[in-house]
């Protein structure tokens, strides 16, 4: 019997498959549509200081390679989150392992929310959106300035011994692995590659953007190939840090492709949108594929792409 459980920054999953931030809320509210006993963990929905409204409808749409989004971080902001969403899902699932995602328009913002979540029960890590506007430095994204980047992981890794993850946009292209570092280097346990793709989706009809922000994020099986070399070229330049692969998986077969690529977590978000039951199929699959190759322990094949000479 293949097993495929795995242990990563200290933590132990049930299998590899984590709930992609921003596609589950808190779990509270998929609770009866997924089950969050057959997946090994969920990044929670964005939580900010203040609530955030987000941008007007239409935000999401469908295209032929996936979806298209721009929800605007929308999050009834931290008092909330901490009183009503986040106590909910340790007390009602256990084992299923919880990455609060944080964001914010400062560095201040960001080690703020880590540092009142950071001693609620139940809660196992948190995950740093850095694709997110920063005010402070005329509207350049964290991820994309070092310094900003390296002072923000600091920070936050200055409010909690728990695991950090930080989830880098694919726009940095092969820049990502340098990225990476600078956030590892700065006190970040790990990496979650990678984030939505930015791009445009128009109505022929009415000759416009089909959501309302105009451009949005992208989603779904068109980013697999873009999230494959993202978690490639960083578990190359950072071998044994942790990666949390995300990007375009929708089978078991797109799972283990991270897993070859480097990642020891993959994040499934669009997929679950479409069918809620993809996530536990998706841990099936793998659990199949490693028995018909003959993998006792998939953690094993974690890295193991053989690049052509």
């Amino acid at each position: 019997m293949s097993e495929i459980a795995t242990r990563v920054a200290g933590l132990d999953f049930r299998n590899p498959v984590v709930l992609a931030s921003g596609t589950a809320g808190f779990g509270i509210e998929i609770e009866d549509v997924v089950d969050l006993d057959a997946v090994g963990g969920i990044s929670t929905k964005a939580v900010s200081i203040a609530p955030r409204k987000g941008n007007p409808a239409l935000r999401v749409s469908e295209f032929a390679g996936g979806m298209i989004n721009a929800i605007g971080l929308a999050n009834p902001g931290l008092d909330e989150v901490r009183r009503d969403y986040l106590p909910w899902l340790p007390a009602h699932h256990p084992g299923t392992r919880v990455f609060v995602n944080v964001v914010g328009n400062s560095i201040d913002d960001f080690a703020a929310v880590v540092d009142a979540i950071d001693g609620m029960p139940g809660i196992d890590g948190f995950e740093l959106n850095v694709s997110c506007p920063n005010v402070k430095a005329a509207g350049l994204e964290f991820g994309a300035d070092q310094r900003a980047l390296a002072a923000l992981v600091a920070a936050a890794r200055g409010k909690t011994p728990r695991p950090i993850f930080v989830k880098l946009s694919p726009t940095l292209g092969a820049g990502i692995a340098d990225t990476a570092k600078v956030a590892v280097d700065a006190g970040a346990t790990g990496l979650t590659l990678v984030n939505t793709m930015p791009g445009l989706v128009i109505d022929t009809h009415r000759r416009k953007p089909k959501i309302s922000f105009g451009s949005g994020g992208l989603s779904g099986p068109a980013v697999l190939p873009i999230g494959l070399l993202a978690t490639w070229r960083v578990s190359q330049a950072l071998p044994g840090v942790p990666l949390i692969g995300l990007g375009g998986v929708s089978t078991g077969d797109d799972a283990v492709q991270y897993l070859l690529a480097g990642a020891s977590l993959v994040g499934v978000g669009t997929a679950a949108l479409r069918d809620p039951r993809a996530p536990e199929r998706i841990a099936r699959q793998m659990a199949a594929w490693a028995q018909r190759e003959g993998v006792r322990d998939l953690p094993s094949i974690i890295g193991t792409l053989q690049w052509p000479s």
